[in-house]
């Protein structure tokens, strides 16, 4: 339970809070200010990872398949991509991709077309079915999750925004080093 600030009806003080405090009065003198931040991102981080499991459920789309039709929608007209590229963009292996690739074209969500000079290569690319189901889930998808930010205006989501790049940046940098 938090304390609001009078007149805010904004928390002063939660659970995360008492963890650092409980923490630095266990242990004086040790870190615990990151405590604040990468606690809280990573309870919001499971908070929104069980609500957008739900409205995929709710929206009777599978993670897998509405990354892969997605990152075909976002790559712009005529919404086709090699098998790496799919990959690369939406961050799994190869054989990720071709699974997900084989249980979309099974449900008639893409195809593979040849592509270049000699027809070896193969693209991906969103049927219209496949175009026709992304476009309503991810209008529904991104409808919900706005307003799952509604308790911060404007300027306070570019703020947000812009430090958690700043800080995303950084960590990919150094962890994946």
């Amino acid at each position: 339970m938090s304390d609001a600030t009078p007149g805010s009806g904004k928390p002063s003080s939660d659970e995360v809070d008492a963890i650092q405090r409980a923490w630095l009065r266990e242990r004086p003198g040790t870190p615990v200010s990151s405590i604040g931040v990468i606690t809280r991102i990573w309870r919001i981080a499971k908070l929104l990872d069980e609500d957008r499991r739900r409205t995929m459920i709710r929206l009777e789309m599978d993670a897998a398949t509405r990354d892969l039709l997605s990152t075909l929608r976002r790559a712009g007209p005529p919404y086709r991509l090699a098998s790496g590229e799919l990959a690369r963009r939406a961050l799994v292996s190869a054989g990720a991709i071709s699974q997900r690739v084989a249980r979309a074209e099974r449900d008639g969500l893409v195809r593979r077309v040849r592509s270049g000079a000699d027809g070896r290569g193969v693209l991906v690319e969103l049927t219209d079915r496949g175009h026709a189901l992304i476009e309503r889930t991810v209008d529904d998808l991104l409808r919900h999750e706005e307003s799952l930010l509604s308790a911060l205006s404007a300027d306070q989501r570019e703020q947000l925004a812009d430090l958690l790049r700043v800080l995303l940046a950084d960590l990919t940098e150094r962890v994946e080093s």
